[in-house]
């Protein structure tokens, strides 16, 4: 008798320790929610026009420095992979790193710049209208 209420005993803790495997559900994570870009600065008015939206994959090499340029449209990205120091003209400075958003300068003149030993992975979403260039190099004095 008293083995078969101790096993009474095991099976029920077992059974009630035992819960039911939860089921995994979607999930919407915000990243970010602004109108300034990442220096502060309040993003302008959407163009007139046909729109365009293009999304990029940038891969920057280890120790790379991009040229001097300026993006004349609203765009916002993510990065993937790696480590990247965006520098504007004025020496604004932000660092990013995988998994962080970023809502680019608009007609601020700046370069990214990889100074680690790994690849650095963007993923960059521009919102324009057709035509319109998603990025200008500022010329060599």
């Amino acid at each position: 008798m008293k083995k078969l209420l101790f096993l009474t005993f095991c099976i029920s803790v077992f059974l009630l320790s035992c819960k039911p495997e939860k089921k995994a559900t979607s999930q919407a994570v915000k990243l970010l929610e602004t109108n300034k870009s990442w220096d502060g600065n309040t993003l302008p008015d959407y163009p007139v026009g046909s729109p365009q939206i293009t999304a990029l994959k940038v891969i920057i090499p280890p120790k790379e420095v991009l040229k001097i340029h300026k993006h004349p449209l609203i765009n916002m990205g993510v990065m993937l992979k790696g480590e990247l120091t965006v520098i504007t003209e004025n020496n604004d400075t932000l660092n990013l790193k995988a998994g962080d958003p970023i809502i680019e300068v608009v007609n601020t003149w700046h370069y990214g710049k990889n100074e680690s030993n790994e690849i650095a992975e963007i993923i960059v979403f521009y919102v324009g209208t057709k035509g319109e260039a998603l990025s200008i190099v500022k010329e060599e004095d």
